[in-house]
């Protein structure tokens, strides 16, 4: 996985996180609902490049 796609799925986690904390303080729900989607993508990006560069490994 390259340093840039690291970097931007850890933004686009963090800022999820963010959105989520602000939805549940403020009792927005679509924020929250966006929060979390956001968490999930970046995630699910990284574990595709988890896959990838375990292929590449081997």
């Amino acid at each position: 996985m390259g340093l840039d796609d690291k970097i931007e799925n850890k933004a686009q986690e963090a800022t999820g996180e963010a959105k989520q904390t602000i939805g549940e303080a403020t009792d927005d729900k679509e924020l929250q609902a966006e929060g979390k989607a956001d968490q999930r993508s970046a995630n699910l990006k990284q574990a595709g490049q988890k896959i990838k560069d375990a292929f590449r490994r081997k």
